[in-house]
């Protein structure tokens, strides 16, 4: 089963992110039965799921630093790709993976994305960090 979550753009959002080709129609999170898939634009970060170690909802953000393209914590190399300034899902993992250079060198212990239903894809993924934990313990 796939469940698709868009980006949630405001409007101040959506004209920084167009520069970058950035829009609705190449924004959003996928999520499958193994698998996690976060498209911004031309940059994509793929995880399975028992890559996931933790799921919560976070923000407000600055705008400053979230707007336009995929911004890099220079604090820990987490991503974020924002669309609004309110709220996101902040994901981390097991295993840092590549998404924003094309070498894969740079590595990303955890993602931020702003989807329109933030409650949703944060309670579907902790439902199945949940699951994979306990099948870990049988």
């Amino acid at each position: 089963m796939s469940h698709v979550y868009p980006f949630r753009f405001t409007r101040r959002y959506r004209l920084a992110a167009l520069a970058f080709d950035v829009t609705p129609e190449s924004a959003r999170v996928t999520v499958e039965d193994d698998r996690l898939e976060v498209r911004f634009g031309s940059w994509r970060l793929e995880s399975p799921l028992a890559n996931v170690t933790s799921v919560q909802m976070t923000g407000p953000y600055s705008f400053i630093k979230t707007a336009g393209p995929p911004r890099l914590s220079l604090v820990d190399r987490g991503l974020t790709f924002a669309t609004n300034g309110e709220c996101g899902v902040c994901v981390a993992f097991r295993k840092p993976l590549p998404a924003i250079e094309p070498t894969g060198r740079l590595r990303h212990p955890g993602v931020t994305v702003t989807v329109a239903d933030v409650t949703g894809l944060a309670d579907l993924l902790m439902s199945q960090v949940e699951v994979l934990a306990s099948d870990s313990w049988v």
